[in-house]
């Protein structure tokens, strides 16, 4: 007897789609069905026509709990998520204080219980100092991130020896280690260099500081023999350096959608404050190079970099361009955005899923549970009706930024219902089990 039996619709996953009927017991996937086949269920959820997608898992978030919560916090960013189809959340460290020790994490972790309204799992921050790590790897965070510029100096790992020496520290069996490519030194140049418009910003941070970054992580993660993940790859630059060196080492990358849509010329336009992050958008070759990698199947994960910051903040005077507070709400808008690619059909469904479930799940040690409709995982699947779109509206987004890039695009796809451990805790764009997400630890 199942819990559940969802029937009628098309399982997607990394490697291809089927039809099955999935029966769910516990909070599990416990059966893949031939379509009709009999079965007995407490419940039935009839999915003739939709296709069934695991929940995603974004690798790259930032809740801003603690201290920043004006931004963002667990309630409002997990029911972004929820509405978005995005199950699990990897929570960044850099929030007020940066989650660097294991009483900051364990602090972290105790405060979100009972307020997430999908699985979370979070990053901690590796520091320059001696301090021993042992303590903080007990908690199994799903990643150790380590900056390379542009962030304060206990943080900053800015040579190529620092970032080889820190990659050593870390067990060969603990979590991925999360690298932000820059370069310190070309920050600084160009901070020597003064400007405060739009372009004095893309030059402190161009395309040769993010592929020298990456260059560094790989050569790195090659002499130590370390697992690494580079963050937020974006230009062509980059991405040559990627795929020249991508074999030398355990490494993986990410992107987000909205560098697949947006270019530096739109920062000049009404919307330019609420567009500016880090990386800043590049040149519309830069966007080609980067669509194409996607399609070919170069990018290993879509993350969004969900990073909202209040409309106050976004629409305040600054003496530079660069001091605007960089970042933008994501979680909400992922699953269509991808939709739409599929729609282009630069991508089709087992990639979206390749990228945004299965590879994120298994890299950051989650993919026992998360990142695919299979017998043993967590029964998280997305229902999806291809028979309606999906209208973005800055008036629909419940994250505490309020709007969305994406604003006034349509999509392709409708995502009906959210299953959680097999419970549906969003149908027809309405959270209706708020708090249901648990705390998610690595797993090796």
């Amino acid at each position: 007897m199942f819990d559940t039996l969802i029937t009628g619709g098309t399982v997607v996953n990394a490697d291809g789609q089927k039809r099955a009927d999935v029966g769910i017991r516990h909070g599990k996937i416990v059966a893949l069905l031939a379509p009709g086949e009999t079965a007995m269920a407490r419940s039935f959820v009839n999915a003739t026509g939709m296709q069934l997608l695991p929940g995603l898992v974004d690798a790259h978030a930032h809740l801003r709990e603690p201290g920043l919560t004006q931004k963002e916090d667990f309630e409002s960013g997990t029911h972004a998520a929820a509405l978005g189809g995005v199950t699990t959340i990897l929570d960044m460290p850099t929030d007020d204080p940066w989650t660097a020790t294991a009483g900051q994490l364990s602090q972290k972790m105790a405060s979100a219980a009972g307020r997430v309204s999908v699985d979370v799992g979070f990053q901690a921050v590796l520091c320059k100092d001696d301090r021993p790590l042992d303590e903080l790897l007990a908690l199994a965070p799903v990643s150790l991130e380590l900056f390379t510029a542009d962030v304060p100096d206990l943080y900053r790992f800015d040579g190529i020896g620092a970032v080889a020496e820190m990659l050593r520290r870390v067990p060969k069996a603990g979590p991925v280690i999360g690298v932000s490519p820059g370069d310190q030194s070309l920050l600084e140049a160009s901070a020597g260099r003064g400007g405060s418009d739009i372009s004095a910003f893309l030059a402190s941070r161009p395309p040769l500081a993010e592929a020298v970054g990456i260059a560094r992580a790989v050569l790195a993660a090659a002499e130590t023999g370390a697992r690494v993940h580079v963050r937020q790859i974006n230009s062509k630059a980059g991405l040559d350096v990627w795929r020249r060196l991508r074999d030398l080492a355990d490494v993986t990358v990410e992107t987000t959608p909205q560098n697949l849509f947006f270019t530096a010329d739109d920062y000049a336009g009404p919307d330019g404050a609420n567009l500016k992050g880090s990386p800043p958008f590049r040149s519309h070759e830069d966007v080609a190079a980067l669509r194409l990698a996607v399609s070919e199947g170069v990018i290993s994960i879509m993350a969004t970099d969900h990073a909202p910051h209040s409309k106050a903040e976004k629409s305040a005077a600054y003496p530079a361009f660069a001091d605007i507070p960089g970042g933008m709400p994501g979680l909400q808008t992922l699953l269509p955005v991808m939709l739409d690619l599929v729609a282009e059909k630069l991508i089709d469904l087992p990639a979206l899923v390749r990228m945004c479930s299965h590879n994120p799940a298994r890299r950051f040690g989650l993919g026992r549970s998360k990142g695919a409709i299979a017998v043993g995982c967590d029964a998280d699947i997305l229902v999806i009706d291809f028979g309606h779109d999906t209208a973005i509206a800055n008036a629909d987004q419940v994250c505490r930024a309020g709007y969305t890039p994406f604003d006034g695009r349509h999509t392709a796809g409708y995502l009906t219902d959210v299953f959680l451990r097999g419970e549906c805790v969003v149908s027809q764009g309405v959270l209706l089990l708020p708090g249901r997400g648990q705390i998610v630890r690595h797993v090796s």
